[in-house]
């Protein structure tokens, strides 16, 4: 089954997309010279995270080269150590035991040589046998955003902490664009993987006119890269593909699996991010090692109306395999939605997601993600909420804990899906579906679900919550994070996020929902993970002490809280 498509380009936008890269702009590294010399004098507590990743202050971007080193969690991400806004990139390091408390060290990456003069842009790092760990990234050589791949490696092999990178002369860049690709828009090489044929092998991502292409280079010594006579895949109509992830997923079970696993007890999955959008996208497939092809299953749609890792601010993902729990873990970047002016006076901008474990659904149709176990350990209070029948219009307050900074597990429960509204074929988009019918408008099965950075008044709330249709076939299930109402303040972007969530309801009358509330965040994992949405929020009023949770009703049938349990969320220790 191939879910409704969750979002959909209007003419006009796409017009607008195409006049952008016709002038060579790309959105995703969109200067802004007034504000590049404005410093970070103070920083605003209000609305930053208490457990999710961010630095003190400042600008991030992307998740670089995450990886585990002799017992040691790495994260390098794109950072601006002079402001508040994307410009002065360079890598920025943090190390962890836990993945949820960091250390910050000197910055692994900054511009210094000649082919990366303008700019140490995203990558990713791989640990090569007999080398250690190795870097790739990409540099930008002139002030017309040529990019070519470098790479980095550590000074000591023997420091645990990797403190210092060294970009030597020899090899460097390894890798320029040929006759026929667009330099300009050539970047963020993959984590490599060594196939049986003794070749290493990497992805570069990259656009000819509209088309998204991801060009494939082999290795035999991990230093002198040949590209391949054509690309692992392209798309038409999809604009530039940043930060792509290739790797293996076993077919059954939750264990992860080493980039280079080969064998007929895996699929693949193929990720990009793409810039006209804004969203990471990604397919499951098979990849033909003798052509050095992907393709993707037919039940996976490529491109704009395809699966999503998650249906809010979420980009530039990373994913790598922890070896120290067998598991798969994936990065994503949440971008502000305030202003760049609100970026500027509060003093940062940008934080990563909270890890997330990836496996593949026992359908074998998309991914299932969730948390890593790591984020229970800053588990605090706990409060219940059992056989809680919810009536139509009833707004039942979780109480006892801090609502601004909680963990949220809940089951709602339903006894019959006859009064479920039907589903109209038109309803392609789940966004816009989720602003036709929002949370307060009545349906038949839901709206139902949390409400979550609440005022007393209800003035400020963000809502997350399912919807039930009466579909063809069977029932289609809409899972929304709705901002509209999320605060006071109308300048600022405040969607109405939404995704479908494949399962059938046939066998069960229950849906699962998980929300991390984190002041300016509520992360949410739908059905064990299968639909997940990142919204950023700024209330006003709901802050700190003054916000509320409840669990609600808007619908006909009536919903029972079979089980909540909610947690109030001790701080991580972020340095």
């Amino acid at each position: 089954m191939v879910l409704p498509k969750c979002r959909y380009i209007s003419v006009v936008f796409f017009a607008f997309v195409v006049l952008l890269i016709n002038n060579g702009v790309e959105a995703f590294h969109k200067v802004y010279p007034h504000l590049q010399s404005v410093s970070t004098i103070s920083v605003s507590g209000q609305h930053r995270t208490a457990y999710h990743f961010q630095p003190p202050k400042n600008w991030i971007n992307d998740p670089n080269g995450p990886m585990y080193y002799k017992g040691i969690y790495h994260l390098f991400y794109q950072y601006n150590p002079k402001g508040s806004v994307w410009g002065n990139i360079v890598w920025a390091h943090s190390v962890s035991k836990d993945l949820i408390n960091w250390r910050s060290l000197e910055h692994a990456l900054y511009p210094s040589k000649p082919f990366d003069k303008f700019g140490c842009w995203s990558g990713s790092a791989t640990i090569v046998p007999g080398k250690g760990p190795v870097i790739l990234y990409t540099g930008v050589v002139d002030d017309k955003q040529t990019q070519v791949q470098c790479y980095a490696i550590p000074e000591d092999l023997n420091d645990p902490l990797l403190q210092k990178w060294v970009k030597p002369d020899k090899f460097n860049p390894i890798l320029v664009a040929n006759k026929g690709v667009n330099g300009s828009a050539f970047r963020d090489p993959t984590t490599a993987w060594l196939s049986k044929d003794g070749h290493w092998k990497i992805l570069v991502g990259s656009r000819k006119n509209l088309t998204g292409i991801a060009y494939l280079y082999r290795s035999k010594d991990f230093m002198n890269w040949v590209q391949a006579k054509h690309p692992i895949h392209s798309k038409g109509e999809t604009g530039m593909w940043e930060c792509p992830d290739f790797y293996p997923v076993l077919l059954r079970g939750n264990a992860g699996l080493e980039t280079s696993e080969e064998g007929n007890h895996v699929k693949y999955v193929f990720k990009n991010s793409l810039d006209i959008t804004r969203f990471d996208y990604y397919t499951v497939g098979t990849y033909f090692k003798d052509k050095d092809r992907y393709a993707p299953d037919n039940t996976s749609e490529d491109g704009w109306g395809g699966l999503r890792y998650d249906y809010g601010n979420f980009y530039a993902s990373k994913s790598f395999f922890d070896p120290s729990k067998n598991r798969r873990i994936l990065w994503g970047w949440a971008n502000e939605s305030d202003t760049k002016e609100d970026d500027v006076r509060k003093g940062w901008a940008g934080i990563q997601a909270i890890p997330r474990t990836v496996w593949l659904d026992s359908t074998g149709r998309q991914l299932v993600q969730w948390p890593v176990e790591e984020l229970n350990s800053l588990r605090g209070k706990e409060v219940n909420m059992n056989s809680q029948k919810l009536q139509m219009g009833d707004y039942v307050e979780v109480k006892g804990i801090t609502a601004a900074q909680a963990d949220v597990e809940v089951t709602f429960s339903f006894a019959s899906l006859d009064k479920a509204e039907t589903y109209d074929p038109k309803w392609v988009n789940a966004q816009d579906l989720c602003a036709q019918k929002g949370s307060k408008l009545q349906g038949g099965v839901g709206p139902f679900g949390l409400l979550t950075l609440a005022s007393q008044n209800f003035e400020e709330f963000t809502p997350v919550f399912f919807r039930i249709f009466k579909g063809p076939d069977k029932h289609v299930v809409l899972l929304c994070s709705d901002a509209r109402s999320s605060s006071l303040k109308s300048s600022m972007y405040k969607p109405s996020f939404a995704g479908f969530v494949d399962v059938d309801l046939a066998t069960k009358r229950k849906l699962s929902l998980r929300s991390l509330i984190d002041h300016s965040v509520v992360e949410s994992f739908g059905e064990g993970g299968k639909t997940n949405i990142l919204s950023r929020v700024y209330p006003q009023l709901a802050v700190a002490n003054q916000a509320h949770l409840f669990v609600f009703n808007n619908g006909t049938e009536p919903i029972s809280v079979e089980n909540l349990k909610a947690w109030s969320m001790n701080p991580a220790d972020i340095k």
